[in-house]
């Protein structure tokens, strides 16, 4: 399942957005991810962290890295990687998991509420030696592909991923995410999530229920939260996972925090 365990996804544009997608609402917090981006000469970085429990097996992502730079209105570039620090079975082991470096392009894009559509390749490094025998990293490499889509329905935002991993090392795994969300104050927006994690003849097969959401601190700053488990009739259960971080927004390259009128 990417960003919980490593092993953990049409026409051209109608019109462009203003900076930063207003609606969208997958993306951290959550697994699944949405068509926004930062917008030109923005930087959105994610610090978190991360916590799985699965049959005895606890692992910590402190910190969880995901830096990502608006490369144009539609364009984002991408890195993320893990420090783990895991404990079971009276033994502890860490360090880096697999990294994700990535390019998302939005090729469909019909205003705020409309419909939004993107694809968002990222390449799955090799794990080192040792993250690779304590079991929090994958051989790799490995090329994930999905495509994401968002459309406002109503008072909800709903959010789509589907994509699959192509193997040069390790297990194939196709995803799939959806998130249905709706911002109650100009603060205060709460999500639910449903992720499944399917990986070609082997573990993990798994389905994930998660409620989350995000919480404006202030200009820039934005608080992330999540909270959930595997439901019923999954294979290799997590018994819980949970996402806590803030989310910082710069404008101009990273010299300000953002510009007034690009807040939700």
């Amino acid at each position: 399942m990417k960003r919980v365990f490593p092993t953990a996804i049409a026409a051209l544009c109608c019109a462009i957005l203003p900076v930063r997608m207003l609606h969208a609402q997958a993306g951290p917090p959550y697994i699944t991810n949405d068509p926004g981006t930062p917008g030109d000469g923005n930087w959105e970085i994610n610090l978190a962290s991360m916590t799985t429990r699965a049959a005895g097996v606890t692992e910590w992502q402190i910190p969880q890295i995901d830096l990502n730079f608006g490369l144009g209105e539609r364009i984002q570039l991408t890195y993320e990687v893990p420090y783990v620090v895991q404990s079971g079975d009276g033994t502890q082991a860490s360090g880096f998991s697999n990294a994700y470096p990535g390019l998302k392009w939005r090729f469909l894009d019909q205003g705020e509420g409309g419909w939004q559509m993107s694809v968002f390749p990222q390449f799955e490094t090799a794990g080192s030696t040792s993250a690779q025998r304590a079991g929090f990293a994958e051989q790799g490499s490995r090329l994930l592909v999905p495509l994401e889509v968002a459309r406002s329905v109503g008072p909800l935002d709903l959010d789509f991923e589907a994509g699959y991993y192509f193997a040069h090392r390790g297990p194939e795994e196709r995803i799939l995410g959806f998130v249905a969300g709706h911002k109650f104050t100009a603060r205060l927006e709460l999500d639910a999530e449903l992720y499944n994690d399917h990986a070609m003849g082997a573990p993990p097969d798994y389905t994930t229920l998660d409620l989350g959401g995000r919480y404006r601190l202030g200009r820039g700053f934005i608080l992330l939260f999540m909270a959930g488990r595997s439901i019923a009739g999954s294979s290799g259960q997590l018994d819980f996972m949970s996402y806590l971080g803030v989310q910082v927004l710069l404008s101009d390259y990273g010299l300000h925090l953002e510009k007034e009128g690009e807040s939700d």
